[in-house]
């Protein structure tokens, strides 16, 4: 039987001039299909090992970051190995690009779904059951059904590919209940090998996985989770929409981006907002139709420079690779939702932003979400964690990078140079009195008093102002009152969110008023030494952190020849993907655009020595790509 690479080249022959990549007779069939396919000279960190394992018949579990290649360590054994290749994915909005994108490098893929019509759904059943296509991907909720279950059958399945795995968690962000039924793949098809693949997950959801999926016997690789082209930066909250709206003038004009907001309303107002002030944003959150969610997703994934503001529902299997900021306007509730949400940006490897405005309403949300979550005292306990966590690296004073991978278990020798905290590096303070203070005034107003109070009123006492509510309640006659004026409105409510975030205070009651914990005895008894994280200033960003860093800069930091060429070229891919209604990036990733204006290739033997031009893509767009260098039409 011909190999899936002979395959590919013969359905898809070479133009005229067209030098093939000869890959070497001691070169593996893993690594000729990725010159032939997908242009690419060599395998990236394990890749190589990743692939020549489930090509042998191994199961795997792998962790690699978004943007690492992890497509590739199931689409490269699905072309190798004889038979069809199943991928379980998780979003049936996406499927379509999925198949898109594989079809524009030459690989026969194709995908059931509810939004097949019957003849469509025929064809690709019988594609199937001939072995006629390479990978068909289905949702989990398929492998409910007996007649899918009966249509694999009656194939010959290669490989089950699980993306997005850490959707079996019971405790992850994002856990889909139809996952935990696809440990049936190893019962139903016990010789077929399994390789499930996460961008995020600790140790423990990854044991988690292992158990739930029986892949107790599959070998784990684990990549770094260092995303280094990804600036970290956390502001404190003022004004959120209007600290975003600076970000993206002055950082990001006219890039894709996400912006990611708690609740829908805060969705619709966010879009509305930027609307308003010139960016072209979209709004996406459940409440939408499907039909307007869809219409949504589609734009932000094939237009250039759209911002999409959604609640978490939205980004996972996003396959865009330039996205250039990812926002939050609220705090996340765990590490790995955060890791998650923020490595959609610069799947490219080009510099990218992660911004969080964050404040001390997110905490007093948060914590009163986890007190009246459903679930027993051990899942609130998991939530507690997984959001102390958060906060910590929030308060941070060390560089986030090395706070962020310490929490997944991976250690770097030195801070990282591209985050807030190292850009701008912050001060402790001893807050020790100062949290006397405030804890002082929580404990009078409710031994003397039996009374609660939110942050606000709290600060007020201890500012001195006599407010109606102060007055009313006679809180001016406490012996706190007027005695933190040594600080500012925000410090005081630096203070009360740092001693949330560090258990020293609690939230109650549905208007979150402040109640002492435990811990706030040792404070209240001088046995603790609270350090804080002072409030900063409004400080001028570094020059670094200023510099625009999206597609303004992949053009500046070009030549002013290779710039006007890349425009071009952009230009060119821009048209083709509208004409063939597929996203931009299905043509050409930025990167290869980039390389082809930098080194201006002459023929189509030349043009094949760019990285991410593979054999398909150079039959198909080589003379038009040539056309444009030449400057013709």
């Amino acid at each position: 039987m011909a190999s899936p690479a002979d395959l590919i080249a013969a359905a898809h022959p070479a133009a005229d001039g067209f030098a093939t990549i000869d890959a070497g007779d001691d070169d593996s069939a893993a690594l000729r299909t990725l010159r032939r396919v997908f242009g690419y000279d060599s395998f990236r960190g394990f890749q190589r090992e990743v692939i020549d394992h489930v090509v042998a018949g191994g199961d795997a579990l792998v962790l690699m970051p978004t943007g690492g290649g992890k497509s590739l360590c199931y689409q490269i054994p699905a072309l190798v190995r004889d038979g069809v290749a199943v991928v379980v994915s998780p979003l049936i909005a996406l499927m379509q690009d999925q198949v898109d994108a594989l079809t524009a490098v030459g690989v026969r893929a194709g995908f059931l779904n509810s939004t097949l019509d019957l003849d469509t759904r025929r064809l690709v059943e019988a594609e199937f059951v001939a072995g006629e296509i390479d990978l068909l991907y289905l949702a989990p909720e398929a492998l409910a059904s007996r007649a899918t279950l009966n249509l694999l059958d009656r194939g010959r399945i290669s490989l089950f590919a699980i993306d997005e795995a850490h959707c079996v968690s019971q405790w992850g962000h994002d856990f889909r209940p139809d996952y935990l039924n696809l440990s049936m793949l190893h019962e139903r098809w016990p010789g077929v090998p399994r390789i499930a693949l996460t961008a995020t997950a600790t140790s423990a959801t990854r044991a988690e996985i292992a158990t739930r999926l029986k892949l107790a016997e599959a070998r784990h690789f684990v990549a770094s989770f260092d995303r280094p082209n990804i600036q970290y930066r956390i502001a404190p909250k003022r004004e959120a929409r209007k600290q975003l709206l600076a970000l993206l003038r002055d950082e990001h004009p006219g890039d894709a981006g996400i912006v990611y907001c708690l609740s829908r309303a805060s969705v619709e107002k966010t879009a509305e907002f930027l609307l308003a002030n010139g960016v072209d944003a979209l709004p996406y959150h459940a409440g939408l139709d499907a039909g307007t969610r869809a219409a949504n997703q589609q734009r932000f994934l094939r237009a250039d420079g759209v911002v999409m503001v959604a609640t978490i529902a939205f980004g996972m299997g996003i396959d865009k690779p330039d996205v250039r900021f990812v926002a939050h306007l609220d705090l996340p509730k765990s590490v790995e939702g955060y890791y998650q949400e923020t490595g959609r940006a610069g799947r490219d490897g080009l510099p990218s932003t992660a911004w969080l405005a964050y404040g001390l309403q997110d905490v007093v949300q948060q914590r009163k979400m986890i007190d009246t979550s459903e679930g027993d005292l051990a899942h609130r306990r998991n939530l507690a964690a997984h959001l102390d966590a958060m906060l910590a690296l929030c308060e941070t004073v060390r560089c986030r990078r090395v706070q962020l991978l310490d929490y997944f278990g991976q250690s770097i020798d030195a801070t990282c140079g591209n985050c807030d905290t190292c850009l701008e590096p912050p001060e402790s303070w001893d807050g020790t009195i100062a949290a006397q203070k405030l804890l002082s005034t929580v404990f009078r107003l409710d031994r003397e008093r039996n009374q609660r109070f939110g942050a606000g009123h709290c600060v007020d006492i201890l500012l001195g102002r006599s407010t109606d509510k102060i007055v009313q309640h006679r809180h001016d006659a406490l012996t706190v009152f007027g005695i933190g004026d040594e600080l500012s409105e925000a410090e005081w409510r630096g203070v009360v969110r740092q001693l949330l975030a560090e258990g020293l205070l609690a939230v109650e009651g549905d208007y979150g008023t402040l109640a002492l914990t435990e811990a706030s005895a040792e404070v209240l008894g001088r046995r603790r030494t609270v350090m804080l994280r002072r409030e900063p200033a409004r400080p001028a960003r570094s020059a670094r952190a200023a510099k625009p860093r999206g597609a303004a800069t992949m053009v500046a930091e070009l030549p002013a020849e290779a710039a006007g060429t890349f425009e071009r070229l952009r230009a060119w891919r821009a048209a083709t993907a509208k004409e063939q209604g597929v996203p931009a990036y299905v043509v050409f990733h930025d990167a290869t655009l980039r390389q082809i204006a930098a080194d201006t290739p002459s023929s189509l033997a030349e043009l094949s020595q760019v990285s991410g031009v593979g054999e398909n893509k150079l039959a198909k767009y080589g003379e038009q790509i040539l056309a444009v260098l030449a400057g013709s039409d």
